[in-house]
C-alpha cells in the first residue's frame, strides 16, 4: 500500500497488470467521485452525487452492496431510519440500491481500495484487482472496515454444526431451541426476532448490565426468552452437531445444561480498516477524524458513517445519510467550481 502524489516518480503506477508486461491492462475508469464503501452511507453518497450531477464509481471488498447490514443482518429490523417505523435490512439496502441507481453509478464489488494517490487536483484509487479509478474527490464510507466475529471460547469445533455468528435468515431456525450469547444490540434483536419461530430460546450474557437499546432490553425483559445472567458458556456437548449448551453462573460456579441445536454467537466483531490505516489520515481508534464539513486532512478526501470521527458523533445509520450528503455538498465544488456548496431542494428538480 502507498500513498502519495500523482506526479511523484514512487507513485507512478504501471500500465499493466502485476501479471507482467504481456497480462492484460489494468481498467482504468474516470469519475467525478470514487466512493470507498457500499452500505447504506456510500449507497446514499452515491444517489446524492448523482442528484448533484456527479459521476459515480462505488468499491467495495463485498460481493454484493450493503455493507455490513446486507452481509450480517439481512433480516433484522431497523428502527432509526427516517419514515420506516421499523425496516428489514436486506429490503433497506434493495431501497438504497435501487435510489442509488438513479446516479448509475459504476460498480466495483469484489475489491478492496489498495493505493490512494492524491494531489492538488484529483485522486487515484488502486484496488487489489489492479484496477484504477480516477476522480475528483474521494468519498470514504468503509464503515467499520473488515470485520471477523470475536468466537466464542467454547465449542469452537461445532462452527457450521450448530454454532453461528450471525443468521441471515430467520426461518433456518424455525422449530429449534436455541441459544442466543451476547448482550449486545445483535444478541438481543435476534433473540426477539427468533422468539416467535424458534421452539425455546435462552438469552446468556456473561453480565447483568446490557449493552444493548433500552427500549429493545425492555421488550426481552417482557419477551417469553428465557434470559440468564450473568452466565457464560462453559460447554457445547453433541455427536455430529450441537445437542446442548452448559453455562456456568460467573463467580458462583453454578451450571445449567440447555438443549440446543442453534449457538449465535453474537460477541461483537474485530474491526480492521486494511490498507486504509496507511493513506496518512488523521485516524482516532479506528475511524477517520473529520471537521463540519466532513472533510479529511487529506486532500479531496471525504468521510461520512461509521469510518468517520468528530467530537459528539453519533453512530446511526440515519446520522451516515445526512453525513454523506453534507459530504457531497461540500466537495462538489471540487468537482466543478459552478456546482456551489448549496444544492437547493431536490423537489425543484424537474
Amino acid at each position: 500500500m502507498t500513498a502519495g502524489t500523482l506526479d511523484g516518480p514512487a507513485n507512478d503506477l504501471p500500465a499493466e497488470s502485476p501479471g507482467g508486461p504481456d497480462a492484460a491492462p489494468r481498467p482504468v475508469h474516470d469519475v467525478d467521485l470514487v466512493i470507498v464503501g457500499a452500505g447504506p452511507a456510500g449507497l446514499y453518497g452515491a444517489y446524492y452525487a448523482g442528484f448533484r450531477g456527479m459521476s459515480v464509481a462505488l468499491i467495495d471488498s463485498l460481493p454484493e452492496p450493503g455493507g455490513q447490514v446486507a452481509a450480517l443482518y439481512p433480516e433484522k429490523d431497523i428502527f432509526d431510519i427516517a419514515g420506516y417505523p421499523a425496516v428489514k435490512g436486506q429490503a433497506l439496502v434493495d431501497a438504497l440500491v435501487a435510489q442509488a441507481g438513479q446516479a448509475e453509478p459504476l460498480y466495483l464489488l469484489g475489491e478492496s481500495a489498495l493505493e490512494l494517490r492524491h494531489d492538488a487536483e484529483s485522486v487515484e484509487v488502486v484496488t487489489d484487482a489492479g484496477t484504477r479509478v480516477r476522480a475528483k474527490a474521494l468519498l470514504l464510507t468503509g464503515g467499520i472496515g473488515t470485520f471477523t466475529p470475536r468466537e466464542l471460547p467454547a465449542g469452537g469445533e461445532y462452527l457450521g454444526r450448530g454454532l453461528r455468528y450471525f443468521v441471515r435468515k430467520l426461518d433456518e431456525l424455525a422449530g429449534q431451541d436455541v441459544v442466543v450469547v451476547g448482550g449486545g444490540d445483535s444478541a438481543v434483536d435476534w433473540a426477539l426476532a427468533l422468539e416467535p419461530i424458534a421452539r425455546s430460546l435462552t438469552l446468556v450474557h456473561r453480565r447483568d448490565a446490557f449493552r444493548a437499546h433500552e427500549h429493545s432490553v425492555a421488550r426481552l425483559q417482557a419477551s417469553s426468552v428465557r434470559v440468564l445472567t450473568p452466565f457464560e458458556v462453559a460447554g457445547i456437548a453433541g455427536d455430529d452437531r450441537i445437542a446442548e449448551v452448559t453455562v456456568e453462573r460467573v463467580r458462583s460456579g453454578e451450571r445449567v445444561t440447555l438443549p440446543a441445536q442453534t449457538v449465535v454467537a453474537a460477541l461483537g466483531f474485530i474491526a480492521d480498516l486494511g490498507p486504509v490505516q496507511k493513506w496518512g489520515l488523521d485516524l482516532r481508534k479506528r475511524h477517520v477524524l473529520v471537521d463540519r464539513s466532513m472533510r479529511t486532512n487529506l486532500e479531496r478526501v471525504f468521510a461520512a458513517g461509521d469510518i468517520s470521527d468528530y467530537d459528539g458523533k453519533v453512530r446511526l445509520i440515519s446520522v451516515g445519510f445526512g453525513e454523506a450528503a453534507a459530504a457531497v455538498n461540500n466537495l462538489a465544488p471540487l468537482v466543478n467550481p459552478a456546482f456551489g456548496t448549496v444544492p437547493g431542494h431536490s423537489s425543484d428538480a424537474s
